[in-house]
């Protein structure tokens, strides 16, 4: 009796690590200043947001830029703000039983699916990848107030300007986006305002730099990683 029981606890063991779920998040940035208005739009579920999906410490996002054939998917690790952005909350959207290859192979579909210059605003921006990749780990899209301000701009375009729907031009190098000088200037559009250097370096779907050159954080060698770095980021 004690082989058999010994037997069956080790097959219920093995079904159990074969069935291991991974948490996937949701995080959520109120891209508008902080203030009565955003508050408002915010509770009113009508706000102007950026998101990126945490999958096992890293999180995924999608912006915009003119480089051809290049993703514009990439990654940071979670809660680094975008550039005038805030975090509101996270969301526990669900978990997926697919395997770490599995999960890597959705990734690299999804950084070929999304291409820097397939960005817009209103009908290609973060929100939409994330839902896609949610609905392909989980099975269900992301909440639908993430989109909710999209949605308006493509029923009534004539209230989004022109500028905030193509992807702005900017230089990548090794998946960091570089900062336009022109950014600094005030009053620059949304687009620009949203497009800024960071001390966490973002790294694009399947052009991460050598693991060798990362800390055990993930962050770059010989950093520490105080204080707030901001991601370049189109939401």
């Amino acid at each position: 009796m004690p082989r058999k029981h010994s037997k069956r606890s080790s097959r219920s063991h093995r079904s159990t690590l074969s069935l291991q779920k991974t948490e996937i998040l949701i995080n959520v940035y109120d891209l508008l200043p902080p203030g009565r208005l955003s508050t408002v739009l915010w509770h009113l579920g009508t706000g102007l947001l950026h998101s990126g999906v945490v999958i096992n410490n890293r999180e995924y996002a999608y912006g915009g830029h003119d480089q051809p054939e290049l993703t514009g998917v990439y990654w940071t690790l979670p809660r680094v703000e975008p550039p005038g952005g805030t975090f509101r909350c996270e969301i526990l959207h669900g978990f997926t039983l697919a395997a770490p290859e599995e999960i890597d192979a959705i990734l690299l579909e999804a950084s070929d699916a999304f291409r820097g210059t397939g960005y817009n605003l209103l009908t290609r921006n973060c929100n939409h990848f994330t839902s896609y990749l949610c609905e392909k780990l989980t099975g269900k899209p992301a909440p639908a107030f993430l989109n909710r301000a999209a949605s308006i701009g493509v029923a009534l375009p004539c209230v989004v300007p022109k500028q905030w729907v193509e992807p702005p031009d900017f230089e990548t190098a090794e998946g960091e986006l570089v900062e336009d000088a022109a950014a600094h200037a005030h009053g620059r559009s949304e687009q620009d305002r949203m497009l800024r250097s960071s001390a966490e370096v973002p790294r694009l779907v399947g052009h991460e730099q050598d693991d060798r050159e990362l800390g055990h954080d993930g962050r770059p060698a010989g950093k520490s990683g105080k204080g707030k770095g901001k991601a370049p980021v189109e939401g």
